[in-house]
């Protein structure tokens, strides 16, 4: 009984132990893809010194890099100083479609490698931790570092795209008619949903630098701010992880723009992540620290809607972790 009191012990300090050093990984990985190592690897092994000439590396720093990115299964070390890219590592190539290369990028990067630094002081106060080091939000931050903003652009189109199909195969657009995303960027998820559904006709809707030059055929592009009006006209209004960037306050005012702008039975579609899901409470950390928004329950999707003047009608799980949460401007019948 000792000895497996004290076999468990072992396992959960190296356990504890692995997660505490977690922050080497990430940072790892971050190099690995600004270097742009999977890419290099693609073609099959390298040696330390062919991927350091390749990637403008140290050759025997790049050696010890690639050491740890075999220990975690990233790529394997073969005979004669040559690393090839594993399967996992396969998912950091910038060529993969849906694959982690924009991520490893983005979360390496120092703005936000410094925010997370101050996770403790959103903890304690409440407050986004990047507004108190920085002195100004986010959005502000990248428009001043349009660098940063690019890097994360490629990160948040990545996700987009991934997601776009299962988003339009998986929920039902046919029964609307007029579907309009609010705050929706380039416009691929609801390229995809006219794609997917040749019959609906759709509306793209964002800020005018958002939108700027954008151009989709039998799609029309508006631009205009979420907090001061929304188009009207369309029977579907779909905003995705728009409203998790959100503190209630803000994402109460968006959703009361969106309820003005309703029609009959016109629908407000929220694509979100549910945080009943255990994996989105990291990305709820992440909304704190940024932004200050946060991901969110079905009830708390329900509470807001109701608070801005809306009816909740119904949640459905479209996968990865996501659904979209519904609801309309009729009071429901009683």
């Amino acid at each position: 009984m000792r000895e497996a009191r004290a076999r468990n012990h072992n396992r959960a300090v190296v356990d504890l132990r692995r997660a505490v050093n977690g922050y080497q990984v990430s940072q790892a990985l971050h190099v690995a893809a600004a270097l742009g190592l999977a890419d290099l690897l693609a073609d099959g092994p390298r040696s330390t010194d062919d991927l350091a000439a390749a990637c403008g590396a140290h050759p025997d720093s790049l050696r010890r890099l690639l050491r740890a990115l075999a220990s975690i299964g990233v790529v394997d070390a073969a005979p004669d100083d040559r690393f090839a890219l594993t399967e996992t590592g396969e998912e950091l190539r910038s060529d993969v479609a849906g694959s982690e290369h924009a991520h490893a990028v983005f979360v390496g990067r120092d703005y936000h490698w410094q925010a997370w630094s101050q996770l403790e002081h959103s903890v304690r106060t409440g407050e986004p931790a990047f507004r108190s080091l920085y002195g100004m939000s986010v959005w502000e931050y990248r428009a001043e570092h349009p660098e940063e903003s690019a890097i994360f652009d490629r990160w948040m189109t990545a996700i987009t795209e991934a997601m776009n199909d299962l988003v339009a195969g998986t929920y039902d657009f046919s029964r609307f008619s007029h579907v309009i995303d609010v705050g929706g960027g380039s416009g691929s998820l609801l390229g995809a949903i006219v794609r997917a559904h040749p019959s609906v006709q759709g509306t793209l809707f964002d800020q005018a630098h958002v939108v700027a030059g954008v151009e989709m055929d039998g799609i029309d592009v508006v631009s205009g701010s979420f907090f001061e009006a929304v188009p009207r006209g369309g029977d579907a209004y779909v905003l995705k992880s728009i409203i998790h960037d959100w503190g209630d306050d803000e994402a109460i005012a968006i959703l009361r723009t969106c309820a003005a702008a309703l029609d009959g039975d016109a629908r407000v579609l929220l694509i979100e992540r549910d945080l009943a899901d255990p994996a989105a409470s990291w990305l709820d950390l992440q909304m704190l620290v940024m932004l200050g928004g946060r991901e969110r329950t079905e009830d708390e999707y329900a509470a807001l809607f109701r608070a801005a003047g809306l009816e909740p009608a119904g949640t459905t799980p479209i996968g990865a972790g996501f659904s979209v949460f519904e609801a309309h401007g009729k009071v429901a019948d009683t």
